[in-house]
């Protein structure tokens, strides 16, 4: 229950740019930048009147570097925040591992305790 707990907190807390990373790393956002780039690249070789970016599609070159100027801090930034959330993780993991052991130890010492008790029981009726 206390692992949910955690996650739900952590996950209460993501950022603008945990989404924006998370909706730029989906097949959804692929599916739509190439419509987009095959209707930007169609609509300029079949303009009859006026080509706002043609062949070589500068343009469209500019729009992607932009987007990749920005794309790539964002999604740095939201594995950092992963990163730092994996950790925390990690250590609560340990923590609880390590309560777990030390329980199933007195657990252990307790029970040699019992069958040393009973076999003593045992040997002394005899």
């Amino acid at each position: 229950m206390a692992h949910k707990n955690w996650f739900r907190k952590h996950e209460d807390s993501m950022t603008v740019g945990d989404s924006v990373a998370s909706g730029m790393g989906s097949w959804r956002f692929i599916i739509i930048q190439t419509v987009i780039v095959i209707l930007w690249m169609v609509l300029n070789v079949i303009a009859l009147v006026h080509h706002w970016d043609p062949y070589p599609f500068i343009l469209l070159n500019l729009l992607f570097s932009t987007q990749a100027a920005y794309a790539a801090p964002i999604i740095m930034m939201s594995q950092n925040r992963a990163a730092a959330r994996d950790k925390i993780q990690a250590e609560h993991q340990y923590k609880h591992q390590e309560l777990e052991l030390q329980e199933n130890t007195e657990l252990t010492k307790a029970i040699h305790e019992l069958t040393k008790m009973v076999h003593d029981h045992i040997v002394k009726e005899k």
